[in-house]
Order: C-alpha cells, then structure tokens, then sequence
C-alpha cells in the first residue's frame, strides 16, 4: 500500500451549488440525446484522480469509457499536445504529408499482431474507424455482407450502428439500416444457450454460424467480413472462451471473409497486450482502434494488411482524421504504454481480478466475475443459482459509490465494467475495492 493519498475526498454532497449550475445550463441547451449516469462535473484530473467544479476529489475507474490510458494530464502527453500545436494546428493528412502523421501509421502498422505487412488509416473516432473498414472490407473483397454479434457495440453511426446490437435505445427511430448485416450470438458463456453456462465451452455458437447462418440464410460467398470485439465491451466486458477466436479465424479462412477485431475499447495495453486478440495469438485482417489511443484527444485508426487495403487514391479521406495534435498525443501514448503502462495493466489487473473474486465470494449479488488487464467486468444478479439479472443494482451503485468518490461505469444489461486509467497503482485498486465492498454492504 503505498502512502495516503487525498482522495477520494468529499467536501460537499455532489452535486454540489457550482455543479448543479453546469448541470442546469447544460440540461437546458444541450441535445435531449446526451444520458448522463450521475451529476460528476469535472473541473480537472491527475492520473486516476478527478476533481469536480466544487472540489470534491474522486477516483476514476471508468476513465471516460476507457479513454484516459495514461491518466487524465501525463505530463509527457500534455507536452507533446503543446509542442505540437505551437507548430501548426492543422492540415490535411488526406491531402498533404507531415512527419508524425507517417510516424503513427508506421508505429501502428508495426504494433498490429501477425507478420503480414499492414497500412494504416488515421481517423477522428472509433465509429468512423469502424466505418472505413466498412468500407475497405466492401471494396477489397467485392461482396456486401456483414456478420456481427449480438451485444456488440461498434459506434452510432450508420454503418456502424447497423452491427450495433447493445441497447435498443440506441438503434430505436433510426431505421433502416445498413441492408446484408446479420447478427449471431456471442460466446457469453456465463449465460449461453449452446453451453448452458458450464465452464467447458462447447464452440455451439461457432457451429451455429456455419450450421444455421451459412446453411440457412446467408451464402458464406456473399460475406466481406465477419466483425468481432475480442473482448465485448458494452454487451457486458463479456470475454470470449480460450480458442473461440482461432476458431473464428478458421472459419473465415475456410470461407474468404475478412476477420476484423473492433479493439477500440479493448486496445492500446489495457488488457495487458497492446491488442486484446493478441491473448489468442491471432492475426485480423483489419483491426480498428480509437479509445486510449491519444490519453483523451481524438484519435482512430483501422489498421489493415496490405493486401487488403489496395484501394486507390480518393476511395476514403477524412479532413481531421490523424490531426498533427493528435498524432502527437498517440505517440506518446503509445510509447508510454509499451514502456510502463502495459505492463501495470497485467500487475494491477491480476490484483484487481483477485480482490474482485474476493468480493464475490461476500456478496451473493455479484454472479460472474471475468476479464483481462484492467478491463473487467462484474455481472450483478438477483439469485446465483438462477442467474436472474439485477440491472437495478447496477444503477444503486454507481450513485452510491458516486457519493463516496468512486466513478464507476455500467457495461451491458447487469453489469458493472472496471476500466481505469492504466497507470493506477495499489492504493487506487484497494481503495476501489474497500468502497465498492462497503457500498455492497450497504445495498444488502
């Protein structure tokens, strides 16, 4: 345990008198479509701390949804932000070069498993990362389908939002979509209907792909790629078996179809690997990336192998996409994460991941415990042997632990992700742990 540290700290109930204000100001301008999980208005961050405009100081274990990799102003970053925009702010990577712009594509393409040579396109945002493999997949292959999975979450906007399938709130009034995508069930096993929940997986939601998908409904000739998170982000932090991704592989080599592994939530060291299909020793045929990729600026890319992306000049442009600032945010962050933070992912997560079972063994709400790194998640649920799902749970204590200076993020239905910034440490980990015990206790 290292030594006292001053927060979390409350000063005054949050919201407090100059949150409420913002709160006020910004539920009467702001768009209807902007849901907040409770009343945190920040006012500045420092590794994993966040303090609000009243000077309450809490600890981060969402990291604005896994964005923060290295904290909220690394010192390295902020200098790489400053310098950078005291050259120029801006230009045109579709159209123009610049070094860092060349730097992060060689950096990515180098960093992306597997011994094929890949190419890199440089994006605003991890939805439009996801729309330009869309696209790419498409043009390289010459066929229109799209296979994706039940509780994915690959963006909100319409390519992307047409493999979506994580809230219906999200897709609700924007029909229709994207026409050849198909979705099948994920391998969640803590409540699959293939392997009834044991621990054995049996691969019946591979078969079923084959099986019912492909035998019934879709000629496996008319798919371009099958898109898949590696490890499933908003449906849950649902980890997929140990092989089912190599099998996933398997099947669209048999088939010709594109593998791509949307990594950006699961990307960029926080699984402990710089890319979460790494753990199954893969290689995709395109992986998008967004997220922690900048500590927090807005930055995406969807790395390919060259012999996938060969389109030609003009096919896909973006005018803000690899912005000079941001190249710069993702170089540091990138060489702080292979240094240092990448590492602490495995050491913090493994003590994480202990406390977390620990947790589970006192509280008979908590079903199911899985993850990798610093990506966890906790299924909360009404009974162990029913494994009936208790959402309301979820929702008590995030404002509970809110209120006791813990940020906490809800993941899927009934669950509850663990996401920090990388460069947590043990007093972050085992004061997470005492207040989400405590607000457990409380909720009994």
């Amino acid at each position: 345990m290292t030594a006292a540290r001053d927060y979390p700290r409350i000063v005054t109930p949050p919201p407090g008198p100059k949150a409420r204000a913002v709160v006020q100001k910004h539920d009467e301008y702001a768009s209807t479509s902007l849901p907040k999980e409770y009343p945190l208005v920040i006012a500045r961050g420092e590794r994993a701390m966040v303090e609000d405009v009243d000077g309450n100081r809490f600890l981060d274990f969402m990291a604005g949804i896994a964005v923060t990799s290295t904290g909220y102003n690394h010192p390295a970053v902020v200098a790489a932000v400053r310098e950078a925009a005291g050259q120029f702010l801006h230009i045109c990577g579709a159209d123009f070069y610049f070094e860092k712009f060349s730097q992060l594509c060689e950096r990515l393409a180098r960093l992306a498993p597997g011994p094929s040579k890949k190419r890199v396109f440089l994006a605003n945002s991890g939805t439009e990362a996801v729309e330009g493999a869309l696209k790419l997949a498409r043009h390289s292959t010459g066929r229109p389908a799209f296979v994706a999975f039940t509780g994915s979450f690959h963006g909100r906007t319409y390519g992307a939002l047409s493999l979506t399938a994580s809230k219906v709130v999200q897709r609700a009034g924007f029909g229709p979509f994207l026409p050849e995508v198909y979705h099948v069930p994920y391998p969640y096993q803590y409540r699959c209907d293939f392997c009834r929940g044991e621990s054995d997986c049996s691969r019946g939601c591979v078969r079923h792909i084959e099986d019912d998908l492909f035998g019934r409904r879709l000629d496996p000739q008319s798919v371009a790629a099958i898109v898949v998170e590696p490890i499933q982000g908003e449906g849950g932090y649902v980890v997929p078996p140990p092989g089912y991704l190599k099998d996933l592989r398997a099947l669209c080599d048999r088939h010709g179809i594109l593998l791509i592994c949307d990594e950006v939530q699961s990307g960029v060291g926080r699984t402990g690997k710089m890319f979460a299909c790494e753990h199954e020793r893969i290689e995709p045929d395109v992986i998008t990336v967004a997220k922690g990729l900048g500590s927090g600026m807005p930055i995406g890319a969807f790395i390919a192998k060259e012999s996938v992306m060969k389109w030609g000049p003009g096919a896909h442009g973006s005018t803000f996409g690899g912005n000079p600032v941001c190249c710069a945010a993702a170089l540091t962050t990138l060489d702080l994460v292979e240094r240092e933070y990448m590492a602490n992912a495995v050491t913090m997560g493994t003590r994480l991941m202990a406390g977390v079972k620990q947790l589970a063994a006192r509280h008979d709400a908590i079903g199911d415990v899985r993850g990798k790194g610093l990506m966890i998640g906790i299924e909360f649920v009404k009974d162990k042997q029913t494994r009936e799902p208790n959402p309301e749970l979820v929702a008590k204590l995030e404002r509970l632990a809110f209120s006791k200076g813990l940020l906490l993020l809800g993941a899927g239905k009934t669950s509850l992700r663990l996401a920090p910034p990388l460069v947590v440490d043990e007093y972050d980990v085992d004061t997470a742990l005492a207040i989400l015990d405590q607000c457990l206790g409380e909720l009994r």
